[in-house]
């Protein structure tokens, strides 16, 4: 998630493009869509799509007419048509592609009442923009104050300011209503400026305010993901994971939405797997399941009086015995199907060789040298030997 220009510099901004992440080349910005059609022209007689797609705060995106035929490419910053006053926001995308997303979004690009394209910001609305920009962080401080003094369970977790500076929304995620009509007061006094109050859900402001998630990458909601589907416990099951909290819920504490990724395969695989709690009907006695590893196809079963002594199956011998139960037939025992101890024992003492041509981690570690010791040093421990031997002889 970075263009070609956005190295960091000395002050922690981008070297290239300085515009904190809004480069103009929209390479390192959040859910950018690729213009693949910008090099060809269009054909004889056609005119081009009237509408942009605009980029404002975070992964805010909105669609705007342009009635006037302005010039526009990407990274433009430009002045569109809100509810009262105008905003400031960067074009993202132009052309035949906007309709495109358009369709995805169910957008009507027939729709005349579609909000318009002003004019390219001048440098007076950059400046204010920009000034308001860097109120946010003071003014969303000073929010969740008055917040706490009116004693509202409610956490205020973004800021977003309108390009001319008249009106602020307020972005809050809570468990329960919340009542914050006092609250709307006291921040339109304090702030001199029109409230808006907007309730998101705990991933909305996960996708909002980003981070790096423990396998160390960017948040998929912050980089490409657009919907959130329901993530339930069956999906960590499936995939015989622990059900530990602390490693399956992410930054939003809702379950990862990465469980998903992946649960197609695993069961597409557990269609030819006997049931977890199947269990095996032997003269020994009756075995239970104790673990299942969809990769190896293997199935552990132990009898209910030894519960420690774990014995391995394939899975075709496991279905195996199961048809025999199901006829009424009893195997003698699981020691006369299960796997030799020296092959499992031989899986787990496997040594990959160096085929990627790594080097080891220690190769700029300098040797240790032998300390040199002095002549004198070595004639004093010769007498200090020489002197205990009479006394460890007697």
């Amino acid at each position: 998630m970075g263009c070609s220009s956005c190295s960091t510099g000395k002050d922690g901004q981008p070297r290239g493009c300085k515009n904190n992440g809004t480069c103009g080349t929209d390479g390192c910005n959040k859910l950018t869509v690729f213009d693949w059609l910008s090099n060809m022209s269009l054909p004889n007689g056609q005119k081009p799509f009237d509408c942009v797609e605009v980029r404002f705060k975070n992964s805010r995106k909105e669609f705007f007419r342009n009635s006037d035929n302005i010039t526009l490419s990407i990274g433009d910053i430009v002045a569109t048509q809100s509810k009262t006053g105008h905003d400031i926001g960067m074009v993202t995308l132009t052309g035949e592609l906007v309709k495109v997303q358009m369709k995805k979004k169910k957008e009507d690009h027939n729709d005349m009442e579609l909000p318009k394209i002003y004019r390219k910001a001048s440098q007076k609305d950059i400046d204010i923009w920009q000034k308001c920009r860097d109120r946010e962080e003071e003014i969303k401080k000073r929010a969740r104050e008055i917040a706490i003094a009116v004693n509202l369970q409610m956490k205020i977790s973004d800021v977003e300011f309108q390009g001319d500076g008249s009106k602020a929304t307020f972005y809050y995620t809570a468990e329960e209503r919340v009542d914050f009509r006092q609250l709307i007061k006291d921040m339109a006094k304090a702030f001199s400026i029109r409230i808006e109050m907007r309730q998101i859900g705990y991933r909305q402001e996960a996708q909002r305010l980003g981070g790096i998630g423990s396998c160390g990458r960017e948040l998929c909601c912050s980089t490409w993901l657009t919907d959130f589907r329901s993530v339930s416990t069956a999906a960590a099951r499936y995939q015989q994971l622990s059900l530990n909290p602390q490693k399956l819920a992410g930054q939003c504490g809702k379950l990862k939405c990465c469980l998903n990724y992946e649960l197609d395969v695993y069961l597409d695989a557990l269609k030819d797997f006997p049931s977890q709690e199947s269990r095996i009907a032997t003269e020994k006695g009756v075995a239970f399941c104790q673990k299942v590893d969809i990769f190896k196809s293997m199935l552990w079963f132990s009898y209910r009086d030894e519960p420690a002594n774990w014995h391995a199956l394939t899975k075709d011998q496991v279905n195996e015995i199961l048809a025999k139960n199901k006829n009424n037939e009893k195997i003698v025992s699981l020691e006369e199907y299960a796997v030799d101890n020296d092959v499992v024992t031989l899986e787990k003492e496997k040594v990959f060789e160096n085929v990627v041509g790594q080097d080891s981690l220690t190769r700029f570690d300098k040797p240790k040298q032998k300390r040199k010791r002095n002549k004198g040093q070595n004639q004093n421990d010769k007498r200090r030997n020489n002197k205990k031997r009479p006394a460890d002889n007697a």
